[in-house]
C-alpha cells in the first residue's frame, strides 16, 4: 500500500516478475478486498503462486517513524518485515515511508553480528556501461569512521556477490583526493580501509567521480549521499526537460531532434533512475529492499528483481563471513 501509487503500480509489477520467474512466490500484504480483486481476474496458474496477507492499518508516507512503530503493527509495513524475521519470506520489498521501513526493520531484524547499522545502497551508472555501488543513501545521516568502515565491507560483497567483481575497488566519497583533505571522520576511516587486507581500498575519491568509474564501491555517510543521489536523479530529469524544450524551438530543431532522437533515447535509458530502483537496506538479519515511493511499475519490478537476486546469492550469510573475517583480522 505504500509509495505514491500503491497496488497500482505494484500488482503489474509483481505480475511481469511471476511470469520471468517461475520459482518465484509473492506474498501480498494489504487490505484483503483489494488483493482480491486484483488476484481473481489472475489465470490458475498465476493465483498458485500468490498467498494474500490481510493487514487493515496503512503507514502513512508523512508518518512519523517512531509512531509506526509504536501503533502500526498490523500495517502491511510491519507484516513483510515478520514474515521475513519469521523465515516465512526470504526478502521484502517496499516502496513506502523510508523512515518508517528503516525503524522497523532495525527493530524487527536486528543487525548482523559486528554491524551496528544498516546502511541504503544502492547501484550508480558510470561511464564505458560500468556501474558502481554508492552508500549510505540516508539510512544514517551520522556515521562515525566504525561505520562508515563496516559500509566498505557490506558494499564490498555486494558488488563480489551480485555483480560478481573480483576484489572490487572501494572509494570514499571527499573534497578532494589529496590525504591531507576532509574531515577527522574521513581521515580516520581512511585509516582503517588502509590497514585492512579484506577491502580493496583506493583511496578518496570527489563528487564529480561518481560516474567515472574509478571505483567500484563509494563509500559516504548518509547525508550526503543522500544529496548525491538525489542531485543526479534531478540533473537526468532537468537534461531531459531541456532536450524536449530546445526540440520544440523551430523546424530546424525538431527536424535535428528527430534525426538525434536514437542517440538520446539511448542516453536517457542507460541514464534514468528507474532502472537502477530498489536500494537495499543491507547489514540486517534479512533481506529488505526499499523502492522509490514514486516508482513506476517498471522501476518496481527491478526491486523485486534486486531481491531476488540478493536471495539467491544469499548476501546477509556472505556479510556475515566477510564481517567476522574482518573482526578476526583486527584483533589478531
Amino acid at each position: 500500500m505504500g509509495g505514491d501509487n500503491g497496488p497500482h503500480i505494484i500488482f503489474p509489477a509483481a505480475l511481469k516478475a511471476l511470469h520471468q520467474t517461475p520459482h518465484l512466490h509473492i506474498i501480498f500484504c494489504g487490505p484483503l478486498t483489494v488483493m482480491a480483486q486484483w488476484l481473481n481476474q489472475q489465470l490458475p496458474n498465476i493465483q498458485s503462486r500468490i498467498t494474500l496477507s490481510d493487514c487493515p492499518e496503512n503507514v502513512a508516507m508523512d508518518e512519523a517513524p517512531t509512531h509506526a512503530l509504536r501503533h502500526k503493527k498490523n500495517s502491511s509495513m510491519r507484516r513483510v518485515l515478520d514474515l521475513v524475521d519469521k523465515n516465512e519470506a526470504d526478502a521484502c520489498v517496499s516502496g513506502g515511508n523510508t523512515g518508517a521501513l528503516l525503524c522497523m526493520a532495525y527493530y524487527v531484524l536486528k543487525t548482523l553480528p559486528g554491524i551496528d547499522r544498516p546502511a541504503l545502497i544502492t547501484l550508480v551508472p558510470t561511464i564505458n556501461n560500468g556501474k558502481v555501488y554508492f552508500l549510505d543513501l540516508g539510512a544514517n545521516i551520522n556515521c562515525d569512521s566504525e561505520v562508515l568502515f563496516q559500509y566498505a565491507v557490506m558494499g564490498s560483497v555486494l558488488a563480489e556477490q551480485i555483480s560478481h567483481i573480483k576484489h572490487p575497488r572501494v572509494a570514499l566519497l571527499n573534497v578532494g583526493a589529496e590525504e591531507i583533505k576532509g574531515n577527522d571522520q574521513v581521515k580516520q576511516t581512511a585509516r582503517l580501509l588502509t590497514d585492512s587486507q579484506n577491502i580493496n581500498y583506493i583511496g578518496y575519491v570527489e563528487g564529480n567521480d561518481i560516474f567515472s568509474q574509478k571505483a567500484d564501491v563509494i563509500v559516504t555517510g548518509g547525508f550526503a549521499g543522500n544529496i548525491a543521489l538525489k542531485s543526479w536523479e534531478g540533473l537526468v530529469n532537468f537534461a531531459i526537460q531541456e532536450v524536449k524544450k530546445a526540440s520544440q524551438n523551430n523546424l530546424w530543431s525538431k527536424i535535428v531532434a528527430k534525426i538525434a532522437m536514437p542517440l538520446f533515447r539511448g542516453i536517457y535509458l542507460r541514464m534514468k533512475p528507474d532502472q537502477y530502483n530498489g536500494a537495499s537496506l543491507i547489514g540486517l538479519r534479512g533481506i529488505v529492499v526499499k523502492s522509490h515511493g514514486n516508482a513506476s511499475s517498471e522501476a518496481f519490478l527491478y526491486a523485486i528483481r534486486e531481491a531476488i537476486q540478493q536471495v539467491e546469492m544469499q548476501v546477509p550469510d556472505k556479510i556475515k563471513d566477510k564481517i567476522e573475517a574482518v573482526l578476526m583480522e583486527r584483533h589478531k
